[in-house]
């Protein structure tokens, strides 16, 4: 159908289409350093990701961002503004990353997270997905064109 393999009901002969996954990650900074997990499953168990996850059904996309980040370091922030939205083909996820700024909350490794840390850009320790360096990346240039 659409020039695409997709499942049917072999019943009714309804199309089942699959819903793509949201994430989405927040570039939190302090005196110059990013926010980073030390990922506790995988994928990149052991590696580190800017802190992120999974937007549930029904919630709006900035609140996940801050409940994502509360649940994997303990800090509340702020949700700012939207660095991208990325895809890849043949992936299921959908990506929104933001810019977040620490409000409060004490910094702690969640449930998901081995550690947390702040690193600076030029010092990063093993990351687990490539394309958290594309945002730091993204977030650097839009600090130099505010600053």
């Amino acid at each position: 159908m659409e020039g695409k393999e997709r499942p049917v009901c072999t019943e009714c002969g309804r199309v089942v289409y699959y819903d793509p996954k949201v994430s989405t990650v927040c570039v939190v900074a302090r005196d110059g350093k990013v926010l980073f997990i030390k990922r506790g499953n995988e994928p990149g168990y052991g590696l580190w990701s800017l802190p992120g996850g999974y937007v549930d059904r029904g919630e709006v996309v900035e609140e996940a961002a801050a409940r994502e980040v509360f649940e994997e370091t303990g800090l509340e922030v702020e949700v700012g503004g939207l660095l991208g939205v990325f895809s890849e083909e043949g992936r299921p996820v959908i990506l929104v990353a933001y810019e977040a700024t620490e409000k409060g909350g004490t910094l702690a490794p969640g449930s998901e997270a081995l550690e947390v840390g702040f690193f600076a850009p030029d010092a990063l320790p093993p990351i687990a997905f490539p394309r958290d360096t594309h945002l730091l990346e993204l977030w650097q240039q839009g600090k130099a064109q505010r600053d």
